[in-house]
């Protein structure tokens, strides 16, 4: 009699483990969207920026000034000469 008791309650785990597994739903992926690269080249003073936010390095990603104009980011090297000059007058945007 003790023998169906302790049968009867691994069947029940069994059961409850195996119900468990079909409604586990993996995590959703998130994308990362950050700069990978940058560029040391200058904007063109005709782009009209409306924002920048400092990026930084963590792989994948990397150490950046990402400035915004109206349909496009910029990633440049924050080290590059002219990027005081063009973060003057520029809202810091935050995540």
């Amino acid at each position: 009699m003790h023998l169906c008791w302790k049968l009867a309650l691994m069947m029940m785990v069994l059961v409850c483990v195996t119900a468990q597994q079909v409604n586990y739903r993996r995590p959703t992926r998130v994308g990362v969207t950050c700069c990978k690269e940058v560029s040391k080249g200058r904007i063109p003073p005709e782009v009209k920026l409306i924002g920048y936010r400092h990026q930084n390095a963590l792989s994948p990603c990397v150490d950046a000034i990402v400035f915004y104009t109206e349909k496009d980011k910029y990633c440049s090297d924050p080290t590059a000469r002219w990027i005081q000059y063009r973060l003057k007058g520029l809202k810091e945007i935050e995540d």
